[in-house]
């Protein structure tokens, strides 16, 4: 099998695993939660995107890995764990949710570029070139872009909820 299609299979299914436990578990422990209590667990899981400047590492990556994909990757990541550390400070305060729409405004686009720019600049179709970053896309980015869609949902909802 190809090794682009590996790859892909790799992305679906952790689209696909990660989309079964948010539906099961993720969901249905924060739904019923005020806004700031449920949005205070994607915050800190955010916190950790700073593992994407594992894309700027040699040794980690292949000295081959394209810069015009590790450094957008890598720092767009460690934007987004900024503002997901600044927003957990703040979301329970007065103004706090203009800061988690910035998070998950500029987190999203942030992971939907880098599978974009990855494509574009051939990653997809050597992912080795990741090296020891390759569960980054494969694992990751399929959780925290689910999570991005559960902030979504939880920013748009009423502010008060009820079982």
């Amino acid at each position: 099998m190809p090794t682009r299609a590996l790859f892909g299979i790799n992305i679906a299914f952790g689209f696909l695993v990660w989309g079964v436990v948010a539906w099961q578990y993720i969901w249905p422990a924060l739904r019923y939660r005020t806004r700031a209590e449920a949005l205070r667990p994607i915050l800190v899981l955010h916190a950790f995107r700073f593992v994407g400047l594992a894309f700027l590492i040699p040794g980690v990556v292949s000295p081959d890995l394209p810069a015009a994909f590790a450094r957008p990757a890598a720092y767009g990541d460690l934007l987004t764990a900024t503002l997901a550390l600044l927003a957990l400070a703040v979301v329970q305060k007065r103004g706090g949710v203009i800061l988690v729409w910035a998070f998950n405004v500029i987190g999203t686009t942030d992971l939907l570029y880098a599978f974009y720019n990855g494509d574009s600049v051939g990653v997809g179709a050597a992912p080795g070139l990741q090296g020891a970053a390759y569960f980054i896309p494969t694992a990751l980015v399929p959780l925290l872009l689910i999570t991005h869609g559960i902030v979504f949902r939880l920013l748009l909802r009423r502010k008060n909820v009820s079982p």
